[in-house]
């Protein structure tokens, strides 16, 4: 119960600084970034028409978590070029480009791509997605599809890229600000990928010992878990998702030292990077009820483990206490 209440909590926090964003700061636009907002928005537009149309056509429904990596990239680079290469805007975009190979490189190594890019492994959440009464009717599914994985994510993806759009005009010499936010989303992207290393390399193992055994009660600790507690994972129960989300949040506080946050802190673009916390709230959820259903030491590991504050660490011999 304490857990949902956090959650609810959060969601709240997370909508009212949404709302702040959009009543404090102003939504006015020059023509360079009026102009340049509707090329994104073309290319966002392309891959919306991709993602359903394909993802219909092939039944795989990974369309846009293939192109979640790269599409940040061109719209980073898209404004760089059209701001005409100031600091601020080509260091974000420098970022944004490291997130994306890290990303697209870790997606790849799980089979997501192919030489036939409408092919590849799709992701397993969504056959579970799909299996819930409400997807009965393939109709609604098809909703589904064009609204939630095509649309929005897409507008999500474009929504959080939106901060560069806010500082490529800017004056304001790239300073301290800017600095500690570069700082910040370098430390996360450093946390993001050393977590994703440890779980590739837990999964593969595992797989290695159940390819000899093929029962996971006789693999050596920790591997007969199932599911992985070593590196930030013993201290966290999603560092990948603490990364991602402090990556992007980072990225944001560009408008503060490009003089663009009103009261210190406020922008529109806010909007995009908070989303994104949402998304996460329920792609966490969804994933710890998977794996609660797979692996009976799971509920330990959340009674035990926080979420994202690397508090407490995962003990294999204690059960159900913290």
């Amino acid at each position: 119960m304490g857990k949902k209440v956090v959650s609810v909590l959060t969601a709240i926090v997370v909508v009212a600084l949404i709302a702040a964003s959009l009543v404090l700061s102003d939504f006015s636009l020059t023509v360079l970034q009026t102009r340049t907002l509707k090329t994104l928005i073309i290319i966002c537009g392309c891959s919306v028409g991709y993602c359903f149309i394909v993802g219909e056509i092939t039944q795989n429904f990974s369309q846009m978590d293939k192109l979640w990596s790269l599409l940040p990239i061109v719209y980073a680079w898209v404004v760089a070029v059209k701001g005409g290469f100031k600091t601020r805007i080509v260091v974000y975009a420098m970022v944004v480009t490291l997130w994306g190979i890290r990303l697209t490189i870790n997606f790849a190594r799980k089979g997501a791509y192919s030489l036939k890019f409408w092919t590849g492994t799709e992701d397993y959440r969504w056959s579970i997605v799909r299996q819930n009464p409400i997807f009965r009717h393939k109709f609604l599914w098809t909703l589904f599809n064009l609204f939630f994985i095509s649309f929005y994510q897409n507008a999500l993806v474009l929504a959080i890229c939106l901060p560069a759009l806010a500082v490529m005009e800017s004056a304001v010499p790239f300073g301290y600000p800017d600095a500690l936010a570069l700082i910040f989303a370098v430390a996360f992207l450093i946390l993001e990928t050393v977590a994703d290393e440890y779980q590739w390399l837990f999964h593969q193992t595992k797989k290695k010992y159940m390819a000899e055994t093929r029962d996971m009660d006789k693999l050596p600790e920790p591997y007969n878990l199932g599911f992985n507690t070593l590196g930030p994972w013993s201290r966290m129960r999603h560092p990948n998702y603490l990364g991602e989300q402090g990556i992007w949040i980072s990225l944001y506080f560009f408008t503060v030292g490009a003089g663009a946050a009103r009261c210190g802190i406020f922008h529109w673009s806010m909007v995009g990077p908070l989303l994104l916390i949402l998304l996460f709230m329920g792609s966490s959820m969804l994933g710890e009820k998977i794996s609660a259903g797979k692996y009976p030491r799971y509920k330990d590991y959340i009674d035990q483990v926080c979420k994202y504050v690397p508090i407490h660490s995962f003990d294999s011999s204690k059960t159900g206490s913290r």
